[in-house]
């Protein structure tokens, strides 16, 4: 194993922050590579205790000789975010200096343009030089993981649809929930990884066999356990192994069984008015159109002062909100449907 350090000088003087990168030389030069990263949202957490314990497994197995591909893992990339608290509250996800989202505004480059992503790159700012240094690295590989998780949550991924159904058997290796079949058009990390994949000529390629790029939801923010994290760890070593990256002849590939649903299909349901929020309805729940989903509580103690919120349309609750008031047009829930829940929803990400 070779560990490494992305360093990253600060836009002041006296300042600059260290990611650590860890790589294993695959004994296999035909084995796909691997790029995985981590708490890109710095205060996403899951993630950073799935990485620690799959990189145990990993210097076990380059210990017994069992690394095929090269393979890549950024456990916590993303030190800007993780120095950044506001009130005693880690922001993680949107840059204080620039408010900012820190999985946007990646440069959507073609494949061969990748050492554009590092040139003159001392002129950028910080959190620049930072996305194109990750992006850089993680266009060195075959397979792209980008560890996220949402807010209280299934398990899900977002999945171009350029590398579906190819891409279910890391679906059904994680045991999946949901796949959300994204549109590829935004500039978040995952997307601009799959936007250079399918860039390597004239043409924009529709599928990547044997590419991967894929935002992996590993539940909610609050789900940082070990019991868990060394499952989904076990979870990505089965599908290192289904793809041949490591060597392990007693796994079996399994099937995945969940739903595939086009973005289009998901309902976010948000908070009309702002209030207290109950509940009635949790994660993993199927709901059909019509059923109370929550109560906002908008004026205490009036007798008219209580709305409630229903389900457009039937669908699987993958996320909720751990928040318990809502601001007028906060997002309470995301609902999986089986039909189109909106035709003017734009290309891209659901939430900023």
């Amino acid at each position: 194993m070779e560990r490494t350090e992305i360093i990253i000088s600060g836009d002041t003087a006296g300042i600059e922050w260290r990611a650590p990168v860890f790589r294993f030389k695959g004994s296999d030069a035909t084995a796909p590579s691997v790029y995985m990263q981590a708490a890109l949202h710095a205060n996403e957490l899951p993630g950073v205790a799935v990485a620690h314990f799959l990189l145990e497994k990993l210097r076990a197995a380059e210990a017994a000789g069992t690394i095929r591909g090269d393979i890549t893992v950024i456990p916590q990339a993303n030190p800007i975010g993780l120095a950044q608290s506001h009130f005693g509250e880690m922001e993680g996800r949107f840059d204080l200096g620039t408010r900012t989202n820190f999985n946007r505004d990646f440069p959507l480059v073609a494949l061969a343009e990748r050492e554009t992503l590092i040139a003159d790159l001392d002129r950028r700012s910080a959190v620049d030089r930072l996305k194109r240094t990750l992006l850089h690295t993680a266009l060195g590989h075959d397979l792209v993981l980008d560890l996220h998780c949402d807010d209280e949550s299934l398990q899900y991924a977002y999945i171009d649809d350029a590398f579906w159904p190819e891409a279910a058997d890391l679906a059904a290796a994680l045991d999946m929930q949901a796949v959300f079949l994204s549109d590829g058009e935004s500039t978040a990390f995952e997307e601009a990884v799959g936007h250079a994949f399918k860039h390597q000529g004239e043409e924009k390629l529709k599928t990547v066999p044997g590419r991967l790029s894929v935002t992996v939801e590993l539940r909610g923010r609050r789900d940082v356990y070990a019991g868990m994290a060394a499952r989904d760890a076990d979870g990505l070593w089965a599908f290192l192994a289904g793809r041949g990256i490591v060597a392990d002849p007693a796994l079996t590939a399994r099937a995945y069984t969940g739903p595939a649903v086009p973005l289009d299909n998901i309902e976010m349901v948000k908070a009309p008015t702002p209030g207290t929020i109950l509940f009635h309805r949790d994660i993993g729940e199927t709901v059909r159109a019509g059923d109370i989903l929550a109560t906002l509580i908008t004026r205490p103690g009036e007798a008219d002062g209580t709305i409630t919120v229903a389900a457009r349309h039937d669908g699987l609750i993958a996320t909720r909100s751990s928040a318990r008031y809502a601001r007028r047009g906060d997002d309470l829930m995301k609902i999986a449907g089986h039909e189109a829940t909106r035709r003017d929803r734009k290309p891209g990400t659901l939430e900023d």
